[in-house]
């Protein structure tokens, strides 16, 4: 469907007019149709009266009510080909691999915005320390630049990088925030993703498939070895370790016996793996310690996946949960068909997990999937 098609519901119009406010101080003309006036490629790269402009939207609200839909609208109407769009996620892991290769985060982010006057990330969120430092210094450069930055949160500014051990150190960054972005809220009472027609494309050509409840399951110990045999060296032939929540009666292919996939630097995970298809236990992906660039890297790979014996979160460390989040995100994003395999319904197997807000984004991907009961 066309974006222009879609018709919007009173937040979402509220939103979207909010977008279109970014270049009426400055007397640009409004739309002309569906098309911003070729002048907007013009506008930005100057530097802006703080007192009478700012350089952007910070648009947040809860999951599904549709702050994507409006942001890609917003981008697709913007008649210049000085603009970028990013899901965060993708941006910050090739933000890292240029800052690294290119020695300073100004170089890495003038080769990966070029001359963009506006600037699109979705999913914006600061989770880490260590991400966070970078960040700020990554907001630091997109204010003195003077581009136009619009951004999509399920965070109120106020409410980025949680951990309370280090919120306080982000606090000069959500300043900086609040004084360079509009803040607007989207959050009517519809999670659109329930209510939709189901669409049997992209992430959403793969099932939801609800498996027998695991027995027995020693979790203490299976969180003890996590550390130890995930995430091995390329050159450990070793078998898998026992995974979290294993179903005994979902098993892989015998015929596709399970090899090291390598993730880079070194490391690989135990999956079964064809030429564009991967099949992972949770316990082998999350519970190891791998980042989202290190599922952006698998799905330049492959292109179809499925996650077995995943066991309800509340069972499981924080940081596992969290990692389930950041692989979601990159799959919905990339629109690649998603199988899963849970003892419990999306609701009830994000349920119970304290400080990972994120998950409600989660839960709410994962109950787009049809659901299949074996």
């Amino acid at each position: 469907m066309e974006p222009d098609t879609v018709v919007l519901d009173p937040a979402q119009l509220a939103a979207l007019h909010a977008l279109e406010s970014l270049f009426d101080p400055v007397g640009i003309p409004r739309r002309r149709g569906n098309r911003w006036p070729v002048a907007f490629s013009a506008l930005r790269r100057r530097p802006a009266d703080p007192h009478t402009a700012r350089s952007g939207i910070y648009l947040h609200g809860r999951p599904g009510r549709g702050k994507t839909m409006v942001m890609d609208r917003f981008f697709a109407s913007v008649d210049t080909h000085r603009k970028r769009r990013f899901h965060f996620h993708a941006f910050f892991a090739a933000l890292h691999t240029a800052t690294h290769t290119l020695g300073s985060i100004e170089r890495a982010i003038d080769e990966l915005l070029g001359d963009a006057d506006l600037v699109c990330f979705d999913e914006f969120h600061v989770t880490d320390i260590g991400d966070a430092m970078l960040i700020a210094r990554m907001l630091d450069t997109l204010f003195a630049d003077h581009r136009t930055l619009v951004v999509t949160s399920n965070y109120r500014p106020a409410d980025l990088l949680p951990n309370p051990l280090f919120h306080d150190h982000f606090l000069p960054t959500i300043e900086q925030i609040l004084a360079n972005l509009d803040i607007v809220t989207l959050d009517g009472p519809l999670d659109y993703r329930t209510r939709t027609a189901h669409r049997d494309t992209g992430f959403l050509a793969g099932r939801y498939v609800l498996t027998a409840a695991p027995t027995g399951v020693d979790l203490a110990s299976a969180r003890g070895r996590a550390g130890a045999d995930s995430a091995r060296p390329s050159h450990d032939g070793h078998p898998a370790a026992a995974h979290i929540g294993a179903d005994p009666g979902d098993s892989s292919d015998p015929e596709r016996p399970a090899v090291d996939v390598r993730l880079g630097n070194g490391r690989s995970i135990r999956a079964h793996a064809a030429t564009d298809t991967i099949t992972v236990g949770f316990h082998d992906i999350c519970a190891a310690p791998t980042s989202a660039a290190d599922y952006l890297r698998l799905t330049e790979r492959y292109r179809h996946w499925t996650l077995r014996e995943v066991p309800p979160l509340r069972e499981v460390p924080p940081d596992w949960s969290m990692r389930l989040v950041n692989l979601v995100d990159v799959l919905y994003d990339a629109g690649l068909p998603f199988t899963i395999h849970a003892p419990e319904p999306a609701p009830e197997l994000t349920a119970g997990v304290p400080a990972i807000p994120d998950l409600a984004r989660t839960a709410s991907r994962l109950g787009e999937l049809p659901l299949i009961a074996r």
